[in-house]
């Protein structure tokens, strides 16, 4: 696994557990550092504060375009892996966008259900597809 993936799994864990706690993130992750010997990385924080910082579109996004699904009705797993690979797909120009959708489905595959990969492959990629208006 390579050092962006493992960044993305623990931004992952962060966002997941400050959502069914009902913390801060940034709260969750600094606790991780002060608590913990987990070392946090440069991308992790990127990503969690990318996250953060964009969340209001990406979950307008993500509802628009999720044929049936409603981001209540989502597991909470998925909505997280959603959300990073959205934020890498639209606003990280570092990422490819083969990449931010592949690493998405990746932890898809690893951490929920078996229906889930391609579900995140299907809605990521369709986002992929109106990335130019989307974000015009």
């Amino acid at each position: 696994m390579s050092a962006r993936s493992k960044a993305r799994r623990r931004a992952l864990d962060i966002l997941f557990e400050s959502e069914q706690r009902d913390m801060p993130a940034l709260e969750v992750m600094r606790a991780r550092r002060e608590k913990t010997d987990m070392i946090i990385a440069d991308y992790t924080v990127d990503v969690v504060e990318g996250v953060l910082e964009r969340q209001e579109q990406i979950d307008e996004f993500l509802s628009t375009y999720s044929q049936g699904w409603t981001l209540d009705r989502m597991p909470a797993v998925d909505l997280m892996i959603l959300r990073i690979g959205s934020w890498e797909l639209l606003y990280n120009d570092d990422v490819p966008d083969g990449v931010a959708v592949s690493e998405a489905v990746e932890l898809a595959k690893m951490l929920s259900t078996d229906e889930s990969p391609k579900f995140v492959n299907g809605l990521l990629g369709r986002l992929q597809q109106l990335k130019p208006t989307l974000l015009a």
